[in-house]
């Protein structure tokens, strides 16, 4: 019930920009699903424990984890990038349990009290995690170059990036993924965990890495990657960012 009250006006308001001549039936279906998935979300995340042991019986497919292997095997670095699409903890815990070295970047919160739950909760799904800020980018950049998996998410606005296409707008868009493959020589791989219809199961699927050439192109790679995915899925990401601010068009 609080659910679409509490986020219909945002969802509305980024599908009118990006969709404007979706049916109303559509708009509201939407409005349910990301309002269901964000509430189921919210319950896995603080079911730590029990969500990794549950994600870890999880399939894991797609055409890039023979890639991930690989890389794993001779200890070569690699970017993963995903999105506020489905539940992202899903692929950590389910790469984790694999075997893999999966660390994440976090934004800290300002409560110190919520922010160690906040941290407890997402290190037992998986580990290690690095806050933003200068200790953070320090220890993040040396997992990297040791062969570990760093796991992004890609679809956040971003003051100082750079003004790319994201579901066919222009959005201010992180190229930092790029940039750390490149300067790294790390493998750029997009991944998702897409909800299925029972509400509680994964498809995990890995896409196949991007190929190095220059961070602007491999970054609108990735924003082709997840607007694919969200067209496809449109109630399972979570249109609660304002994804196209500080644009012409948002």
């Amino acid at each position: 019930i609080l659910g679409p009250l509490a986020l219909n006006r945002r969802v509305r308001e980024n599908l009118a920009l990006v969709f404007p001549d979706l049916p109303e039936t559509e708009v509201a279906a939407i409005c349910t699903g990301v309002a269901d998935n964000f509430g189921r979300s919210f319950i896995e995340l603080h079911s730590g424990p029990e969500f990794a042991r549950f994600a870890a019986t999880l399939p894991i497919g797609g055409p890039g984890l023979a890639a991930l292997d690989q890389a794993h095997a001779q200890g070569q670095p690699v970017v993963l990038v995903s999105a506020h699409f489905g539940n992202y903890d899903a692929w950590r815990a389910g790469l984790a349990a694999r075997g893999f070295r999966v660390g994440g970047l976090y934004m800290p919160m300002t409560n110190p009290l919520a922010n160690r739950r906040y941290v407890d909760t997402i290190e037992s799904i998986a580990a290690p995690l690095f806050p933003r800020g200068s200790e953070g980018m320090t220890d993040m950049l040396r997992f990297l170059r040791s062969g570990g998996m760093l796991g992004l998410l890609g679809d956040h606005y971003m003051a100082r990036g750079d003004l790319l296409p994201f579901l066919g707008k222009p959005a201010w868009t992180a190229t930092s993924a790029a940039k750390m493959a490149l300067k790294y020589k790390a493998l750029l791989v997009p991944l998702y965990a897409t909800r299925n219809a029972d509400g509680i199961t994964f498809t995990i699927d890995v896409e196949a890495p991007i190929p190095h050439t220059d961070a602007l192109t491999m970054t609108q790679a990735l924003n082709d990657s997840t607007s694919a995915r969200v067209r496809a899925h449109p109630g399972q990401w979570f249109w609660l960012h304002r994804r196209w601010k500080n644009t012409e068009a948002g």
